[in-house]
């Protein structure tokens, strides 16, 4: 292989780098990959069926983007609007409620997967 990564290969590594960053710096983003783990070991103990860990990895998936799209947003209006301003908090605002509705949305579609999984099983 070449001294230079392919274009592709680069992106990935910008692309984990923003998901490490996140990590290292968000606690939300700490609780969402905590609450990740939690949801796959339900769903392997539970048994999911197919269509349910099709939309179990959705929901994942969104909650994860808006996490990470909250948080690039965070930075940006942190850069270029360092003092306080009701737009940045607007902005700023408007992303982390993004955030809570993905986040909502995750805890019904969850609640309605495995909360009839957990009765039978009691």
């Amino acid at each position: 292989m070449s001294s230079r990564s392919p274009s592709f290969l680069r992106s990935l590594r910008h692309a984990a780098n923003g998901v490490r960053l996140a990590l290292n710096t968000q606690r939300n983003m700490r609780t969402h990959a905590a609450v990740t783990l939690g949801v796959i070991v339900a769903g392997f103990v539970l048994r999911a069926s197919r269509g349910e860990w099709v939309a179990l990895v959705i929901t994942i998936g969104l909650v994860w983007q808006a996490e990470l799209i909250n948080t690039a947003l965070e930075a940006i209006v942190d850069k270029t609007s360092p003092e306080i301003h009701p737009l940045a908090r607007a902005a700023k605002d408007c992303a982390a409620a993004a955030v809570l509705v993905t986040a909502v949305t995750a805890v019904v579609v969850g609640a309605l997967i495995f909360v009839p999984k957990l009765i039978a099983w009691f």
